[in-house]
């Protein structure tokens, strides 16, 4: 389709944007007052129970934390999800204007194409008028000595004014569908301007809502790292049991080795869950191409009925192709690439994106909470694991939304996958 160049001065005005957004939003691009914290350690604990001011004081500093934790994981995830919002509308806004400037494109062709094919027969006639000698043979059939009768003449004349007049209406007909081509042209032109202003709108929205997604997830992971420690580290202070601190701390460290334990064991079902009905996930094409998940297709591209559940209804027309192999089952990368989206995204939930040069990049949508594995920047490779199946945003069922874009724009993902020899 097509694709816009983003000068220096406007990749400038794209990272300000999202300074701007994520300020707006309470998102500073500098360390929070929480992350600056230096965290208590067992040690700390261990002085403070010791004394009744320095307990009083530690717990006072521990729920502080706590709580400036929980709030900038509530205000940081509040605002990802605005700026999600935001890069869905204005991503689909600009995928209406594709549809708009093509079809105004086609329709100017058509007409176009019918300027020319009733000039070509006006001209046709014409030319026959001009072979048969035109009005003049009429006149000089009219007033020669011939045998005929005025009936015989009269009614000749009458043929050929006929056949004049089809002509003109021929005519009229190639200009009017002449001026309609053009002024379709004309509106094609607006229309493809307006989609070129959105795909950089739908750009910035993207680019805001993945600093806003990364903050997001900063603060959620800092609160991961140091919650169950602080919590302990409360519960060992306002213990006044023989437990002692030392039994707290073997007590988080076996919390996280479970949790570990328990990702590894998800992750390797997961992965082990890649076949299933209808292709095998990561089943290899040609030129370095891949299947992106297992399971049958349960939804095509194009035009279709729309779906309504308690999250709203689902579009008319679909961008992707789904597939369905199971809540949890491992989505790949469809080719190698660079990773330049992956956080929330409106109505598509979770949602990676992945540029694989030459103008094409690929979206993988619906992936489940905690589920993408992959960060903005990283290089992947044509079929690595880089999430796993969910059923978030506006879904009905676990499964993996798939998309391919040309320069930004959307195309048929089963026919592109197809003429690579992968069968989605």
């Amino acid at each position: 389709m097509w694709r816009v160049n983003v000068s220096r001065r406007g990749a400038f005005g794209l990272g300000a944007l999202g300074v701007v957004a994520l300020a707006a939003f309470g998102v500073g691009t500098g360390v929070s007052a929480a992350y600056a914290a230096t965290y208590p350690s067992w040690d700390d604990v261990q002085r403070a129970k010791n004394n009744e001011a320095a307990k009083a004081a530690e717990v006072s500093r521990i729920e502080g934390l706590i709580q400036s934790l929980t709030r900038k994981v509530a205000e940081t995830q509040a605002a990802a999800q605005v700026a999600s919002d935001e890069f869905y509308a204005a991503q689909q806004a600009y995928f209406a204007a594709i549809t708009e400037a093509d079809n105004l494109q086609a329709e100017a062709d058509e007409q176009s194409a019918l300027a020319e094919s009733s000039a070509k027969k006006a001209g046709q006639i014409a030319a026959q008028l001009y072979r048969s000698g035109g009005d003049d043979t009429s006149l000089q059939l009219f007033f020669a000595g011939s045998g005929a009768s005025a009936d015989q003449l009269l009614s000749r004349l009458g043929t050929m004014d006929k056949f004049l007049q089809y002509n003109q209406s021929v005519y009229d007909n190639a200009v009017a569908a002449r001026n309609a081509a053009q002024s379709l042209s004309d509106q094609a032109a607006v229309a493809r301007d307006e989609r070129d202003r959105l795909q950089q709108v739908a750009e910035q929205k993207m680019e805001a809502a993945q600093q806003a997604a990364e903050a997001a997830q900063a603060a959620l992971d800092e609160q991961s790292a140091n919650l169950a420690t602080m919590q302990a580290q409360l519960a060992a202070l306002k213990d006044t049991t023989a437990t002692t601190v030392a039994q707290y701390q073997a007590g988080v460290a076996a919390r996280e080795a479970e949790e570990k334990a328990r990702r590894e064991r998800e992750a390797a079902a997961a992965a082990a869950a890649g076949g299933g009905n209808g292709g095998g996930g990561g089943t290899a094409g040609s030129g370095g191409w891949v299947r992106p998940h297992g399971g049958a297709r349960s939804s095509s591209y194009g035009p279709r009925t729309s779906i309504c559940g308690p999250r709203g209804c689902s579009s008319s027309f679909h961008y992707g192709a789904d597939l369905a192999n199971g809540c949890g089952a491992a989505i790949y990368a469809a080719n190698s690439g660079t990773v330049d989206y992956a956080g929330s995204n409106g109505n598509y939930g979770n949602y990676v994106r992945i540029q694989h040069g030459g103008g094409v990049s690929t979206g993988y949508a619906h992936i489940k909470n905690g589920g993408i594995i992959v960060r903005r920047g990283q290089w992947v490779n044509a079929g690595q694991v880089i999430a796993y199946a969910g059923d978030t945003g506006r879904s009905f069922g676990c499964h993996l939304h798939f998309e391919v874009y040309i320069n930004g724009g959307y195309t048929n993902p089963v026919r592109f996958m197809e003429d690579r020899g992968v069968y989605v």
